[in-house]
């Protein structure tokens, strides 16, 4: 009997249990999952939660429900990889052996990067909303908080789901509307970037939405340190911006275990084949979804595709063929604009994203870059698609893992 081993149980390695129990003949292999947590937490329900757009039981479930029952699963902290001798080690002193390892151990946020970020105002005005903690302690503050100068940073890039700070500013705008103190809070936008969207494509058609919503915008602000005391973020150019309540995304890192392994760059990501998912130093190590260093998305949909094509190449490793170059790097996603409204944007590694119909071409029902009430029911749609069928590996009607180029203006990445 074989083992193929999962690092991870969260949106890709679930996914990757869920497709591979149905391909692999059970009398051959023997699959085994391990994480540390048993709770899952679907991701995307935070930016609302500060809103309290969703509840807490809304964004949370037994992950466990989720693992097929021929999986093995393990709930135990993964101490070391060791690739070399094809083996984990575990907390307790435990060695999973495999013969296929998928490391799927995702990103996390690394506030203790930046000076003062994390020191005795965090979560107290200074928040993050990308944990379940950071973004339940937001909307508490949200309830209570009487204005004032609110600003929303993101710290560096690559970031999970990179669009997220842009929806929360918009969001924000929309609650305080909607609470009758508007005129009390004052947004600002914070990015390093030289724009408040990380694609020039969406920048051109999106950026009205920051000035009609009155988002005032900082760009290429490179954080070198949180003033906690004086409530500003200074960058290393000696910028300051003032804030009564901070919401920043810190860094984002891949998981700590990378580094303790020694198989992972300066942040923590695995280098991996942008076309197979294949680790680019292990033969029988493939990697997916945040954990990887590929440059698309980190997004539960990059996830979802990727997780079709891995299923197929290490279907494809294990009978001795050749891996197929068949991930193109596509992401979409909805970005919520507030009012009820919503856009949604579709790219992979060589086109911008793209005007359009989405998913039938030249049906739709939903249009791409275009705001809608349409998109926004389809945002708040897809937490049931994603407990349903996404995390189930039940396949998405008329969504495919491949960018479907039909029926959209396309306009091609600059290289």
């Amino acid at each position: 009997m074989k083992n193929l081993l999962i690092l991870g149980a969260g949106t890709a390695g679930t996914m990757m249990a869920n497709h591979l129990t149905k391909k692999l003949p059970k009398q051959e292999w023997q699959i085994t999952i391990v994480d540390q947590h048993e709770t899952h937490y679907y991701q995307p329900g935070f930016l609302f939660l500060p809103f309290d757009i969703y509840t807490e039981d809304q964004v949370k479930k037994d992950g466990t429900k989720f693992i097929p029952k021929s999986v093995e699963y393990i709930q135990k902290k993964i101490e070391l990889i060791q690739p070399e001798a094809n083996c984990v080690q575990l907390e307790g002193g435990e060695q999973v052996n495999y013969d296929l390892l998928i490391i799927a151990t995702g990103s996390t946020i690394a506030p203790e990067e930046i000076e003062g970020m994390d020191g005795p105002m965090w979560h107290k005005n200074i928040f993050d909303f990308y944990t379940y903690e950071g973004a339940k302690a937001l909307r508490d503050k949200l309830r209570e908080w009487e204005g004032g100068k609110l600003v929303v940073h993101v710290t560096e890039m690559p970031i999970k789901c990179p669009v997220a700070p842009l929806e929360f500013a918009f969001l924000a705008d929309s609650y305080f509307k909607n609470k009758g103190m508007r005129d009390k809070v004052e947004i600002t936008y914070v990015t390093p970037l030289d724009g408040a969207f990380t694609k020039p494509r969406a920048a051109k058609a999106l950026d009205y939405l920051l000035e009609e919503k009155d988002i005032k915008e900082v760009t290429s602000f490179n954080i070198e340190r949180v003033d906690y005391e004086n409530n500003k973020i200074i960058d290393y150019a000696d910028v300051e911006v003032e804030y009564d309540l901070l919401v920043t995304v810190p860094t984002n890192m891949g998981d700590s275990v990378i580094e303790r392994s020694g198989i992972g760059d300066d942040l923590n990501f695995v280098s991996t084949n942008k076309g197979s998912l294949q680790s680019k130093e292990y033969e029988n190590v493939f990697v997916i979804g945040d954990a990887t260093n590929l440059p698309t998305s980190k997004a539960g949909s990059v996830a979802h595709f990727e997780a079709e094509i891995l299923t197929e190449n290490i279907l494809r490793y294990i009978k001795g063929e050749q891996l197929e170059e068949a991930f193109d790097g596509h992401a979409n996603c909805f970005v919520e604009t507030g009012n009820g409204k919503a856009l949604l944007i579709d790219f992979n590694y060589v086109h911008e994203p793209v005007e359009g119909t989405f998913p039938i071409p030249g049906i739709g029902p939903l249009r791409l870059l275009k705001e809608s009430k349409a998109n926004h029911l389809g945002k708040l749609a897809f937490r049931w698609v994603y407990w349903n069928m996404l995390l189930k590996g039940v396949p998405i009607p008329f969504v495919s893992a491949k960018m479907n180029e039909k029926g959209k203006k396309l306009e091609t990445v600059n290289t």
